[in-house]
């Protein structure tokens, strides 16, 4: 509520000084830092003294004058050099918050998100977990925020990585496509091929010679299609891409549609962009150098200080498109852009009665939704890909798709280790270096990776022992389903509650902790919220009717004293910490907005027995703020992807 009021006001203040004195201004009202000096302040006066050619004090002091009474604002105040203090009406702004929220509107146009993105070679790990649940947040945080989002999960499933697979299989293991089908169709079978994969890839690096044969057979059978190895290729990939849903669904975590990379091959989706970049002369054929031969776009287009010479490739001399190429169709059918579409398939419909899509290169006898052609576009890539990324963006704006450009977003983060008592908790053995170490790295390629669903379930197994010592009585399917969600919560939280840009040394134990700022510790907040309502049930007594029960001089008097205010001023707030995190694209703003509620709530709770009040107006109002506060710590917990179990 407090941001719609927000809102209104600003565009009040601006219709004001256009009318007042015939300026457009896009007003800001801001939080002061200090709340003695009310709960917003506009700095218009500001910016309009050098065009009135007046004192910024004496703009405000008009400005007072003129707007009169606004609604919810109980007075303005002048301080400073001009600053306007402004002091909401506590009664009637709590009276808003009786009423249910009215529906943020609509954005307009489609966001995209792609997310997650795992190589489909081999189990999720730690660092695609963080991939994931940023991701995830994020298109939480914009659908919250009243936008039309739309989730992909690219699957690159003909690239290197699955055709080392491949490789293991045909020439390690000597089985057939239907060998491997009997294998794919196996609980784990993600966890075989990561192995087979570490396998691999250390006998490539001991055998240069077989890397060079077995990985140039096993990737011409893929993107031609055609033979046992392509086969394979295609049982591999698709097994362990529902391997990663199912992984991921753990953690609430859903996706729209997988456009597939054999489709952007097989659809000719790079041919088309390959020719739009030639007719707009957006790359350029080298003839001389060391890339003589190859198509490449010029460095200026995506560096002003580039050097002359710095030019990117985008397809090799051999004929090959690089990942940059294909990156760069990919986008531009993303902004609806290519001319082209995929067809698609149902996956699959999860228990929730969402469907999975995937893209097929033959047209299908079910209709689907529509996707891609979106407004804007985020991918979620690590900070290491921001060059190639760079380099996509460069290629919309040398089409002359400057627009699209711009809202081409990378979404970019830092990668996740492991804290060294966290290795020893999940058996990997450390060299007496890496033990005084802060953060220890893993490896996938070496088999030395943190697989995800091993990660998840050690941290179930070690909130289930806390859950059975706390409630030994409740059925075991319900305290197993409990450690679940307390899993969860820590996991989502630890991820999210680091700015993007920010190294993360993931721990256990202070994942876990019911002390801190961790999901458990939000979660038991709220649960604590609702244990105060169970209560008062089990007494007799009802949960009133608090539209009925209180009104604006009701809780004018309440709200007299200033912690109350704060405290239902701060629950208010949610819209305003989601709208800020997507403006700053930090999903830790909402984590930091939920640990301090949670601590707000626990002052609360401590100083206020709620159900032993006797004063009968009080009681009704410390139950309302109760209510309202597990109604919106809910709302923000499930922005964040975190459930809240029925008790910790």
């Amino acid at each position: 509520m407090f941001h719609q009021i927000q809102q209104q006001l600003q565009q009040l203040v601006s219709q004001h000084l256009e009318a007042r004195y015939g300026i457009q201004l896009a007003v800001s009202l801001d939080e002061p830092a200090d709340p003695r000096f009310g709960e917003l302040a506009c700095t218009a006066a500001f910016p309009l003294a050098k065009q009135l050619r007046k004192a910024p004090r004496a703009i405000a002091q008009e400005l007072i004058d003129d707007l009169g009474q606004l609604p919810h604002v109980a007075g303005l105040e002048l301080a400073g050099n001009g600053y306007i203090n402004i002091r909401l009406d506590r009664g009637a702004y709590a009276g808003t918050l009786l009423r249910p929220p009215a529906a943020p509107p609509s954005s307009g146009g489609k966001i995209i998100v792609e997310h997650t993105n795992i190589n489909p070679n081999k189990a999720a790990h730690i660092g695609h977990l963080r991939n994931a649940i940023l991701g995830d947040t994020f298109v939480r945080m914009l659908r919250a925020g009243g936008n039309t989002v739309e989730v992909q999960n690219y699957i690159d499933n003909t690239g290197v990585q699955v055709a080392d697979v491949v490789a293991g299989f045909h020439y390690f293991e000597k089985k057939s496509a239907a060998e491997v089908a009997e294998l794919a169709a196996q609980p784990r079978f993600d966890y075989l091929c990561w192995d087979l994969y570490a396998r691999v890839s250390q006998h490539f690096k001991d055998n240069p010679a077989d890397e060079r044969e077995w990985r140039h057979a096993a990737l011409h059978a893929i993107e031609a299609n055609e033979g046992d190895l392509s086969e394979m290729g295609h049982l591999v990939a698709d097994a362990i891409v529902l391997c990663h849903l199912a992984t991921m669904r753990r953690l609430g975590i859903h996706y729209d549609v997988l456009p597939r990379e054999s489709e952007i091959l097989h659809l000719k989706f790079w041919s088309t962009a390959f020719e739009l970049l030639k007719e707009r002369k957006a790359i350029y054929l080298e003839t001389e150098g060391p890339k003589k031969g190859c198509w490449v776009m010029a460095g200026a287009h995506y560096s002003d200080s580039a050097a002359e010479d710095d030019s990117k490739v985008i397809v090799r001399s051999n004929g090959i498109v690089t990942y940059v190429g294909k990156d760069i169709a990919y986008q531009l059918w993303k902004f609806g852009l290519l001319g082209k579409d995929f067809h698609y398939r149902k996956l699959l419909t999860e228990d929730s009665g969402h469907d999975v899509w995937v893209s097929t290169s033959e047209p299908q006898p079910v209709a689907s939704p529509g996707f891609g052609g979106g407004s804007t576009v985020y991918n979620v890539i690590d900070s290491r890909q921001s060059y190639l990324q760079d380099v996509v963006a460069a290629g919309l704006r040398a089409l002359g798709f400057t627009g699209q450009a711009e809202r081409s977003i990378h979404f970019s983060y830092e990668m996740v280790a492991l804290s060294p008592r966290a290795c020893v908790e999940l058996g990997i053995e450390l060299s007496d270096e890496d033990k005084t170490r802060a953060h220890v790295q893993v490896s996938g390629r070496k088999g030395l990776g943190v697989k995800a669903d091993d990660l998840i379930d050690k941290l179930i197994a070690s909130a289930a022992r806390e859950v059975d010592d706390r409630h030994p009585e409740a059925p075991a399917t319900e305290r197993r389903a409990v450690a679940e969600a307390i899993a969860t919560g820590a996991l989502r939280y630890f991820m999210l509650k680091f700015t993007r840009n920010t190294v993360i040394a993931f721990d256990m134990q202070e994942a876990l902790s019911f002390e801190g700022e961790t999901g458990p510790y939000v979660q038991y907040a709220a649960v604590r919220s609702a244990n105060i309502l169970r209560k008062l049930e089990e007494r007799g007594e009802t949960i009133p009717d608090f539209q009925q029960a209180l009104g604006v001089e009701a809780f004018s008097r309440q709200l007299a004293s200033n912690d109350f205010w704060q405290l239902s001023l701060a629950l208010s707030k949610v819209d305003a910490a989601v709208a800020r995190a997507i403006g700053s694209g930090e999903p830790a703003h909402v984590a930091k907005y939920a640990f301090q509620l949670a601590q707000a709530f626990n002052t609360f709770y401590h100083d206020y027995p709620v159900i032993h009040e006797t004063d009968p107006e009080k009681k009704t109002f410390l139950l309302w703020m109760t209510s309202y506060f597990r109604h919106q710590l809910e709302r923000t917990l499930d922005i964040l992807g975190i459930p809240v179990p029925p008790y910790m």
